[in-house]
């Protein structure tokens, strides 16, 4: 069986920086590539076994969302996946449904199965993080920051988002508009409505009783849109603050045949399944598989021995715009 100086012999490098590699830190390109071709060739697998004994903790780090089904997180999940498995961590998926009580008990088993760290997109904000942090694992808040905890996040510009799609309605010449956000105790949900009122007062409109809250998910953009269309002066257009609430909005004024243009649509996220043809929808485009290689990045420099105060990087939702860094 091949070991480490075997593979720093063949590579030409020492067994140092043989090491450094296989623990994904950050080498020449060169040198990191003749150890791959040294370890593929001699066939040597990292006896990982031994390694989180020194380390203290496995590799394998947990990413816990609230809906595997919203495509939106099957692209952040992609991105934590491929960089963590670039340098040598293996991901748990853990799915929550945005149940409070689903997601402290994975946290739980990840104490128990001695995680290295985690990544969390909380269910309603109020995770007991404490066992982890209390055992110096690193996490990092993705999309949605839990209330009380100073932890390294990476968000996406949720208030530009709503502002800039109810901008774009206006634009288009529509007057009354409708939001159509998740729970109130969810952040992002808070945040994406703030941008909406902004924009609406910057316009001299009247938000009125236009504002919606509900699930994230298309039962609940089919149930607000149901509930605005009902009102004795209905909106003219309507900002639905995340993928599937979309989907389920379109598909009510579709069954009314209110299809765009002749009532303006805009959607913060790209629609995840086709209902229609999107002539007439506006939509924010959002950088979700960049939001969870950012979050995986930021985990992996905690775990490398990074002891900087907590960060905040907020993804700006233009691909053409700069990230910035909030302390």
């Amino acid at each position: 069986m091949s070991t480490i100086y075997d593979v720093a012999t063949l590579a030409g490098v020492s067994p140092a920086t043989v090491s450094r590699v296989l623990n994904g830190i950050a080498v020449s390109p060169e040198r990191a590539q003749r150890v791959r071709e040294a370890a593929k060739e001699l066939s040597f697998t990292p006896n990982r076994t031994a390694r989180s004994l020194r380390k203290q903790h496995s590799e394998v780090i947990a990413l816990v969302i609230p809906d595997i089904e919203n495509p939106f997180f099957t692209s952040v999940a992609r991105g934590v996946e491929d960089v963590a498995q670039a340098a040598g961590f293996s991901v748990v998926l853990c799915n929550t449904d945005d149940d409070p009580e689903k997601e402290a008990r994975y946290l739980r088993i990840a104490v128990s199965e001695n995680m290295a760290g985690v990544i969390l997109a909380t269910a309603g904000g109020q995770a007991d993080l404490a066992p982890l942090l209390g055992r110096g694992r690193p996490i990092v808040a993705v999309d949605r920051r839990p209330h009380g905890h100073d932890i390294d996040s990476v968000l996406l510009d949720s208030v530009a988002g709503g502002r800039d799609a109810t901008l774009a309605l206006y634009a288009q010449g529509f007057e009354r508009i409708a939001c159509i956000t998740g729970p109130s105790t969810v952040e992002t949900a808070e945040r994406r409505a703030q941008g909406w009122h902004e924009a609406v007062r910057e316009n001299g409109g009247d938000p009125g009783g236009y504002l919606r809250y509900t699930d994230f998910r298309v039962a609940g953009g089919r149930a607000a849109m149901t509930d605005l269309l009902a009102m004795e002066t209905p909106p003219d257009a309507v900002f639905v603050a995340n993928n599937l609430m979309s989907v389920g909005a379109l598909q009510i004024l579709a069954e009314h045949g209110l299809t765009p243009p002749r009532i303006g649509v805009a959607v913060f996220g790209d629609l995840p399944f086709l209902v229609q043809p999107p002539i007439g929808v506006t939509v924010i485009p959002l950088p979700a598989r960049r939001l969870g290689e950012r979050a995986a990045s930021l985990l992996l420099e905690r775990l490398e021995g990074d002891d900087q105060p907590a960060r905040t990087l907020v993804l700006s939702n233009n691909p053409g715009s700069d990230d910035r860094s909030v302390t």
